[in-house]
């Protein structure tokens, strides 16, 4: 099909703030100019950039910006998304307090489907090789009843997004249009663009932004146009998912939702609620054996699923070398190994058809997020490990913090694309980022060491903070974000 464009009234003139810093020729340019030429085009329609969208719009200083969305992907059913209660999709985040109070705050939260969202108050984490232990609990704490995060299908929360912003309106959709190139403008006898960006689509159209924003993901086109590097490596490890249905007299019944991890020496295995009865899977491991579990036959993933929390590391690294044959293999080990189920997540009874999938993990750090009339968000500015799912929520603090410093130039009469203007987000959004990818990375080849003195030393400091109730809090606080709870 070929692209088309949706416009949810969008005005059809050209923006004050705009207008007062052109002259009249320049005007009249932009008169005859407005389907083209836009105060902010963002590329990518995921979780970072339909927020972004939507808060430019939710907001009195921002509401009269003229905005477009360019995604290579078709949006019409993003909107209308749509599942049974016993099916969900394989790809979750976990949304922290502060992530979900800014979705409210702009109005895409009560837009979302309330029963496909789970919080949890309780997160358990140990060691595979010396089974050492760190609890976080809010119940047990002076905050009492906080939530440590939402859980959520990431078609959920845009599905919500893209309904808040049909509700705005005034943003100009391109779906299904690939970007072809991205260049600087040229100068005309009315109008000077040459340090304009031009976006050049897939249909013909071209589309020049006082401000471009790149939320296009990891191989950002945006990022490569403005010619800003990134450092980084890959890990050696794909991520492997499932959506999982636990047992009935679990997740599903009276126990409180809990979510699980677990370090082995070839990576996390998390096991996070979901509503009911179901639970997310990431399982982060070596190619190699992320390649098995997505052979086996549904009974024999599940038991290895079931393996990977209750088995030693020795016994789970053997099941990695058989092709079938994982639930014989379970039952029988199971039963010369003593653990304690009140510490573990129920066990799973059945994976959904055609959920198991995988994806290869990555760090990287873009040199910088803003360039001339460039900025960079979520993804296309930085990609982090999901032992500790901040992901999704690094992209929502880039997108208020991004917004923020758009509204203050729009309200003091400023550029919004110059990097005066967007200095202020660079620096408040890359030191931030920057400490919490250097954490999750050291914590990763941390527990990658299976053996050696490194083990006991990494037990000791995760009983120790175990045992320091201040300093747990303090760190809850800061998994948590500062964002109040969301009903």
């Amino acid at each position: 099909m070929a692209p088309r464009s949706m416009i949810w009234g969008a005005p059809r003139y050209v923006c004050q703030s705009c207008s007062r810093r052109t002259s009249s020729q320049a005007r009249r340019a932009f008169a005859t100019k407005t389907q083209d030429v836009y105060d902010v085009v963002c590329v990518g329609g995921g979780p970072a950039g339909l927020s972004l969208l939507a808060a430019l719009r939710a907001n009195p200083v921002t509401s009269h910006l003229r905005v477009a969305l360019v995604e290579a992907q078709d949006l019409s059913k993003t909107a209308s998304f749509s599942l049974p209660p016993t099916q969900f999709s394989n790809r979750c985040s976990s949304l922290t307090p502060s992530s979900a109070h800014y979705l409210n705050s702009i109005g895409a939260w009560t837009h979302m489907q309330r029963d496909r969202i789970q919080e949890y108050h309780e997160m358990q984490v140990w060691d595979g090789v010396s089974d050492a232990r760190i609890e976080f609990d809010w119940q047990q704490h002076a905050h009492g009843g906080k939530v440590i995060a939402y859980m959520t299908e990431n078609l959920n929360l845009t599905s919500g997004l893209m309904k808040r912003l049909q509700e705005l309106g005034g943003v100009e959709v391109m779906d299904k249009s690939r970007v072809e190139e991205i260049t600087y403008g040229e100068e005309t006898e009315d109008l000077d663009l040459r340090e304009w960006p031009v976006v050049n689509l897939s249909g013909g159209r071209s589309l020049a932004a006082r401000l471009l924003v790149g939320a296009d993901g990891a191989n950002s086109p945006v990022r490569s146009f403005a010619g800003i590097g990134s450092n980084g490596w890959d890990y050696g490890r794909h991520g492997v998912v499932a959506t999982l249905k636990m047992e009935a007299d679990g997740w599903g019944g009276d126990r409180r939702k809990i979510a699980y991890q677990r370090f082995l020496p070839t990576g996390t295995i998390a096991m996070l609620p979901m509503p009911g009865s179901y639970a997310t899977l990431v399982w982060s491991t070596t190619p190699e054996k992320a390649a098995l579990l997505k052979k086996l036959s549904p009974k024999d993933f599940v038991a290895m699923v079931n393996a990977g929390f209750r088995l030693s590391a020795v016994d789970l690294a053997y099941l990695h070398t058989q092709d079938n044959g994982q639930e014989e293999e379970l039952i029988w080990r199971a039963q010369h190994t003593p653990v304690d189920v009140e510490a573990l997540p129920q066990a799973a009874v059945e994976v959904q058809e055609g959920s198991v999938a995988s994806f290869p993990l990555k760090l990287r750090h873009a040199d910088t997020y803003i360039g001339e009339r460039v900025a960079l968000v979520g993804d296309a500015a930085h990609t982090i490990h999901p032992l500790a799912g901040q992901g999704l929520n690094q992209g929502q603090g880039d997108v208020q913090s991004l917004v923020k410093a758009i509204e203050y130039a729009v309200a003091h009469g400023q550029d919004i694309g110059s990097v005066l203007s967007l200095e202020s987000y660079n620096s408040e959004r890359y030191a931030a980022n920057h400490v919490l990818l250097g954490v999750c990375d050291k914590l990763h080849k941390l527990y990658s060491v299976g053996s050696g003195p490194l083990v006991p030393l990494r037990s000791l400091g995760l009983q120790a903070v175990n045992a320091l109730g201040p300093l747990k809090s303090f760190l809850m606080e800061q998994a948590a974000g500062t964002g109040t709870r969301v009903v």
